[in-house]
């Protein structure tokens, strides 16, 4: 056999080999792929995702619903309601106390009788004047068994009436005040929410770009701290520059690649936050896009503080426990004082011994009843409620002017400082051109011998400070961009009241 012959068939022999050593560790642990999806996101579709599939999203909308169906059943009540009262079956057989008129004196007497009723009614509240009005029809049957059998038929074929606190406490008006405001606050409540998501969103989104930027820096950092030390080893060789110079560009190589290890520890975390807020999985790779000089924008603080006190749901909230603390005054004091009030109502009736005669010329019924309560004793309960209900409206109405003010500065200095960021992206972009060009300058000037240690450390830490400095201006302009429309629900950029677009928008 030829030399050539045996090396291909000792070739043969080892590719033969390690196929089966492949072949049996397949077949001894299962090959696992984890696929790590990676993706590039821009400021605008983060907060699109983030509106669309956060978590903070989902419990927000749930809130809203929970509260409009609060409101359809406060609606639902204004309307006239449809009721049928039903006893089928009512069977009695016991022994009951009786008065005998004959002999003057009380017997037990056994007893045994079915009964059963049935009724349709229709109720109709009056706000106005905090009553209700009703139309009834009902029908009843009893039998009763033993040694006087019989049969009896009792109806009321229609009855109309009305009844209500003459001096009481009328709960409809106030329901008429505070269950509108209650929705309108759930409904911009809502929205404050999804601002919100968009604000926490560009926070999360300009966090990890922070931590990019970081990462990046590090490692363009590990890369020229090598170079420089590898020149400087060159530069040490023909004695121009000192051994002290020499262990400075060694340590700042070895200090860069800790500081790539510590950045790349950052990034995980920023990444991970990021993609968990999304409701990301956990190994989705991100990658983002800065957004551009955004376009100069003035706001007026006064349409701001005018949008807020309209959309803001604190402002709504805070109305809205003024008047439950007013309803709660009104209520105690009217309860302090005598109370009455009146039932009336007019229809027919009758009694027969079968169904049809039971409807036959009914008789007509009148009732009217007035009730008055009026408290002579009780040591002053009343009144101390009174007085607490009181001074609790004026807690509530101190706090909530305190609370107003709260937020009517929070909105000042936001817009405040968001005007004033605009102007500090454009000096945070001209300081990082010229300090990327201030260190590329310092580093080919030490590479040739004409620049010194210092200066190429000074120059590369104002290099990284600019780029810091202008990620930090563009993550102030944004956030606090949002944060405006959070507590306006305006959108100064359109022009157009995020609260308007309410039902166009969400469709719920």
């Amino acid at each position: 056999m030829t030399t050539c012959n045996k090396t291909y068939l000792r070739s043969a022999f080892c590719i033969l080999l390690r196929v089966s050593i492949l072949l049996f560790i397949g077949n001894c642990r299962p090959f696992v792929v984890h696929a790590q999806q990676s993706l590039l996101l821009t400021l605008e579709r983060t907060i699109e995702i983030a509106a669309d599939s956060s978590l903070e999203v989902f419990r927000s909308k749930n809130m809203y619903l929970t509260g409009y169906w609060e409101y359809r059943t406060y609606q639902a009540q204004r309307l006239p309601s449809l009721s049928l009262n039903l006893t089928p079956a009512q069977y009695y057989r016991d022994i009951t106390r009786r008065y005998d008129s004959t002999d003057d004196i009380d017997v037990y007497r056994k007893q045994q009788y079915y009964y059963a009723y049935g009724g349709l009614s229709v109720m109709q509240n009056f706000d106005m004047l905090g009553g209700s009005f009703f139309v009834d029809t009902d029908l009843g049957y009893m039998r009763n068994f033993g040694d006087n059998t019989y049969s009896q038929y009792t109806s009321v074929p229609v009855r109309i009436g009305y009844s209500q606190e003459l001096l009481g406490y009328n709960p409809f008006k106030w329901e008429r005040k505070i269950e509108p405001l209650k929705f309108e606050k759930v409904k911009k409540e809502l929205l404050y929410n999804m601002e919100n998501v968009s604000e926490e969103a560009a926070r999360y989104f300009f966090e990890l770009a922070m931590a990019q930027a970081e990462y990046d820096l590090a490692k363009d950092n590990v890369a020229s701290s090598d170079t420089l030390y590898k020149t400087g080893l060159q530069r040490h060789q023909i004695a121009s520059i000192t051994q002290a110079d020499l262990l400075t560009l060694r340590l700042d190589a070895v200090n860069a690649k800790n500081t790539l290890q510590n950045k790349e520890n950052a990034l995980k975390r920023a990444m991970f936050s990021l993609a968990s807020y999304l409701n990301f999985d956990k190994n989705t790779e991100i990658r983002l896009r800065l957004p551009g000089k955004p376009q100069q924008m003035e706001i007026s603080v006064n349409d701001a503080l005018l949008y807020a006190r309209e959309n803001n749901p604190v402002f709504l909230e805070l109305r809205q426990k003024v008047l439950e603390a007013e309803r709660e005054t009104d209520r105690t004091k009217k309860e302090a004082l005598f109370n009455a009030s009146v039932r009336a109502s007019i229809g027919f009736n009758q009694v027969a011994s079968n169904f049809r005669d039971a409807y036959r010329n009914p008789l007509q019924q009148d009732i009217v009843s007035v009730s008055i309560s009026i408290p002579i004793v009780d040591w002053g309960i009343r009144k101390g409620k009174f007085n607490v209900a009181k001074n609790t409206l004026n807690v509530t109405q101190i706090s909530a002017r305190q609370s107003e003010l709260t937020i009517e500065e929070d909105v000042i200095m936001t817009v405040s400082e968001f005007n004033i960021q605009q102007r500090l992206i454009s000096s945070a972009e001209e300081a990082l051109d010229l300090a990327q060009m201030a260190y590329a300058e310092t580093k080919q000037r030490f590479i040739i011998g004409k620049a010194d240690i210092n200066s190429l450390t000074l120059s590369l830490n104002r290099q990284q400070e600019a780029q810091r400095n202008y990620i930090s201006a563009l993550s102030d302009y944004w956030v606090k961009y949002y944060k405006i429309r959070k507590l306006t629900l305006h959108d100064f950029e359109t022009g157009i009241s995020i609260s308007n677009l309410f039902d166009y928008k969400y469709g719920l």
